[in-house]
């Protein structure tokens, strides 16, 4: 009798540290209809520019713990005291125009929950309502990561160029760039 292969296959990026694979295995891909839980992600995403992810996914909770649990109205309040006592937290990364960026997202999710627009709502709609299956290599950034790259910057954002918004987008099951044999690949 011969065994049957029950190793899973990942994404490849996922692989080789554990905090990456449990990442993968329960968030990554899944199509997020929460829009707090979006707008942290986005925010977490800004952070990450010019880094690598797991330096971010490392530091999350802390993140959290420093940005009120990334409560839009409690992160639109903050000011400069908190800006500064934030530069001396060592457990985020410590980028004065990261912080600033994240404060003023928060103020804009805010103002738009304020004026009825439901943050989800608003970002779904670029993606027809539904999550995209990409069937083709993984790109850095697409046409729609560069539309919604630059409507969010209209509305007053920042850090959300067109590639941390594809990134972005792959996070929060926007698009499915699961490789063709991962397992999470067709698990909607």
């Amino acid at each position: 009798m011969t065994k049957k292969n029950t190793a899973i296959h990942r994404c490849k990026w996922a692989e080789s540290d554990p905090l990456m694979q449990a990442y993968h295995d329960e968030e990554w891909g899944v199509p997020e209809r929460d829009s707090r839980v979006l707008w942290e992600a986005l925010m977490l995403d800004g952070f990450q520019a010019g880094l690598s992810w797991i330096t971010v996914l490392r530091k999350r909770d802390a993140f959290r713990k420093a940005f009120y649990n990334f409560d839009p109205k409690k992160v639109a309040r903050m000011g400069e005291a908190d800006i500064e006592r934030l530069l001396k937290n060592e457990g985020i990364i410590r980028s004065r125009a990261k912080i600033e960026a994240t404060i003023n997202g928060a103020k804009i999710y805010v103002a738009m929950a304020d004026a009825g627009e439901d943050f989800s709502t608003y970002i779904w709609k670029f993606a027809g309502n539904k999550p995209i299956q990409n069937s083709g290599p993984v790109p850095a950034k697409t046409p729609l990561s560069e539309e919604i790259s630059a409507a969010l910057k209209k509305r007053g954002f920042k850090f959300v160029g067109p590639v941390i918004v594809y990134a972005w987008m792959q996070a929060v099951g926007i698009v499915n760039d699961h490789s063709a044999d991962c397992f999470r690949r067709k698990v909607r």
